[in-house]
């Protein structure tokens, strides 16, 4: 294992020291608990999340400035075992930026961290902690989160949309989570023919115009000072016409994207996620209007909601990765 000290890992236990003392929320001594893992370029979060889920112990770690499989590699296994050693979780769900192969539990590529192309993660993590490993997309993930724990409950067709510096969405349609063997979440998707060069290297893609990246530079080029988010964004559009027309710019270009999916699978309730969540009744109503304007044609079909999610924004895809185990152990 990479020599990673535990000072580093932020292993916190949340709320008690042990399962055991937290079945007033949720768990019950002897009840198995699930193992969620987050992995994105720069770092990997861990948790152990209870069947109702509830976090009950969390831990985190950056990884070296590096490129070196084996350095990445064991670190992220380091920091998984620190966490969920010892837990006998029922089984662990990895949700993953990037490409990934779902039916094999292999890590495809990583934009912006190579040395995780080819990695065999759901093998690799089940010789280490002897639970089934589950591994998917973690845009993908957050309808499965919605769907256990969230708003998404009951529901037989729902969106689920990440916002924020990762753009996508996970889509649950008549009872099954669309998840085609090489697909991604959307932020690829071509909006605007010539439009800008695209961090994959495709002209136009949605992620070019509807992440927080794209909105920090378009506030800098605009001369609104320091604007780092779409709740900073609301703060000043309150006085400043210029942010009031970023604001609906970024809400249509959001709107933009998703209306694919309005048109093809017609989900009814959408559940942001991310920094776009904060922005309310008045931005997250304003896509909720162009979803509308778009498929008002389709008389029959359930009219497009948008809401924010009621989940804490830094649990999002760890709650997803609880969702995937028990999807998946309950043939759901």
């Amino acid at each position: 294992m990479a020599d990673v000290p535990r000072s580093n890992r932020h292993l916190q236990p949340v709320g008690a020291e042990t399962a055991e003392a937290d079945r007033g929320d949720g768990v019950t001594p002897g009840e198995s608990l699930i193992g969620s893992v987050e992995l994105l370029a720069g770092s990997v979060r861990v948790a152990l999340v209870s069947p109702a889920g509830r976090i009950v112990q969390r831990a985190e770690q950056e990884f070296p400035a590096t490129d070196d499989p084996g350095v990445l590699r064991a670190a992220l296994q380091d920091t998984v075992e620190g966490c969920l050693a010892g837990s006998d979780p029922c089984g662990v769900g990895v949700a993953s930026a990037g490409l990934v192969d779902h039916t094999t539990g292999v890590l495809r590529r990583i934009d912006d961290r190579p040395g995780f192309t080819g990695y065999p993660i759901a093998a690799s993590l089940t010789k280490l902690l002897g639970c089934p490993v589950f591994v998917d997309h973690r845009a993908r993930l957050q309808v499965l989160g919605d769907r256990w724990f969230g708003q998404g409950a009951g529901r037989a067709s729902f969106a689920s949309v990440a916002t924020g510096d990762t753009l996508g969405v996970g889509l649950l349609h008549e009872g099954k989570v669309i998840a085609p063997l090489g697909g991604r979440s959307g932020a690829h998707i071509t909006v605007a023919v010539g439009g800008r060069r695209c961090s994959c290297g495709n002209l136009g893609c949605w992620k070019t115009i509807a992440t927080s990246t794209w909105l920090r530079q378009e506030a800098t080029v605009r001369g609104l000072g320091e604007i780092t988010g779409v709740g900073d964004l609301i703060a000043a559009a309150r006085q400043n016409t210029g942010a009031r027309r970023l604001m609906a710019e970024y809400a249509d270009n959001l709107a933009v994207g998703l209306s694919s999916v309005q048109h093809l699978l017609a989900p009814g309730l959408y559940i942001v996620h991310g920094d776009a969540a904060v922005g309310g009744g008045e931005f997250l109503g304003r896509i909720e209007e162009r979803l509308r304007a778009v498929s008002d044609w389709a008389e029959f079909a359930e009219r497009p909601r948008v809401v924010a999610a009621d989940t804490a924004a830094d649990d999002v895809a760890l709650l997803g990765g609880a969702g995937l185990v028990l999807s998946r152990l309950s043939g759901q």
